[in-house]
């Protein structure tokens, strides 16, 4: 019985993770929900999941859920109910799947605390990977990617020796807007954005996924998790989302793992693992598939992608500069403050004014996180006139 701790339940990645937990009585129980600002959702999931403690960040949020609650669930709230959350003492396994630069402490409480750790919040290796991937070793814990593309990475992995890796090949679907140009996207309004062709997703990672930032971050997460080089990661487009990522092999062997695109199936294996568990989520006919396919992606369009490239090639607190502005230009996009493109316009602009701190500190990390929060604003701000 594996009993785990969700950290982000009521997002996208916490939900379809609840339901894997449904489908497995006999081997997950969960002890442990935490959200941001929802507290209807989350009284909804206690009810049904009667985990013994239940955090919302929001202050507001918790006491409105304390009012309405009558079990016999504790609730606690704040970045002290987070860190409880992260490191409750029955747990054994913690679904970090908070979104953004807000999980990397509750995810390095929680390896410090002896958590193994799926991980579904990428932003906290692509700031933090100098930082985490050593905790992790030290604290003798497994880190399990949740991620699609790092899952299918990971799982091609199985029974390789990693010396002979020649070089990681991330899928990406292209997102909404493949195929189109700069001049076709001056105008973009956010619930363009929210159509992906294959993932059902946040808001903010269906954002990214149509700017590339999202395979961006991957590519750093990537770096960070299986230890390879910058320039033998390849980005591949594939539009059907049939094959999850790839690894080629000094010899030239290519394995690859395929599956639906259903996030079901990556988060039952970071539960399971180094099981595999029946599942009843679909199955793929390959008839139906009919054929695959693969293209460049388009760097000049969709500039954020060798936008992180070179942020993980500078290295230091640059990734985490990257993160940050990428974040700050998508949420003001979502309130109606910036436009489609100037999203990775700040991203560039925080990138050029930063001075990368080389192997940063925690505190360092935080800084360089406001940094380049401030210096998105300032473009965004600038941009408007």
């Amino acid at each position: 019985m594996k009993n785990i701790a969700i950290l982000g339940s009521t997002g996208s990645i916490g939900r379809q993770a609840l339901e894997v937990a449904a489908a497995n009585p006999d081997k997950v129980k969960v002890s442990v929900l935490a959200a941001n600002t929802n507290d209807q959702e989350l009284a909804e999931q206690i009810n049904a999941f009667q985990p013994e403690l239940a955090v919302l960040s929001d202050h507001k949020a918790a006491e409105r859920l304390r009012k309405n609650y009558c079990g016999n669930t504790k609730i606690l709230s704040g970045d002290e109910g987070l860190l409880a959350a992260a490191t409750y003492e029955k747990t054994d396994t913690v679904l970090a799947a908070m979104v953004g630069f807000a999980g990397l402490k509750p995810t390095l409480a929680a390896i410090e605390s002896g958590k193994n750790i799926a991980l579904a919040n990428k932003e906290t290796l692509v700031a933090a990977g100098n930082i985490i991937m050593p905790a992790v070793a030290k604290n003798k814990v497994s880190l399990l990617p949740v991620d699609s593309e790092h899952s299918a990475i990971f799982q091609s992995l199985n029974g390789e020796d990693g010396r002979q890796v020649h070089k990681i090949l991330l899928t990406a679907s292209g997102g909404p807007f493949r195929g189109k140009k700069v001049d076709e996207l001056e105008n973009i309004a956010l619930a363009d954005c929210l159509k992906h062709p294959n993932w059902s997703m946040g808001q903010k990672i269906t954002i990214d996924s149509s700017t590339l930032a999202n395979k961006g971050l991957e590519v750093i997460e990537a770096h960070w998790l299986f230890g390879v080089s910058y320039d033998n990661i390849e980005v591949v487009v594939h539009p059907e989302s049939v094959i999850h990522s790839m690894v080629e092999y000094s010899d030239g062997a290519v394995i690859a793992q395929l599956g639906l695109p259903d996030m079901r199936l990556p988060i039952q294996y970071a539960f399971s693992w180094p099981e595999r568990w029946p599942a009843d989520f679909g199955r793929m006919d390959f008839f139906k598939i009919g054929q695959l396919n693969f293209a460049k992606p388009d760097t000049e369009t969709f500039p954020a992608l060798q936008l992180a490239f070179a942020a993980g090639k500078a290295g230091g607190s640059m990734p985490a500069v990257y993160n940050a502005a990428n974040e700050q230009a998508v949420y003001a996009f979502i309130d109606g403050k910036a436009k489609y493109l100037d999203i990775p316009r700040a991203i560039e602009y925080a990138m050029k004014k930063h001075r990368p701190v080389a192997g940063p500190s925690l505190p360092a990390i935080e800084e360089a996180d406001r940094e380049g929060r401030a210096l998105a604003l300032e473009y965004l701000s600038n941009a408007g006139e």
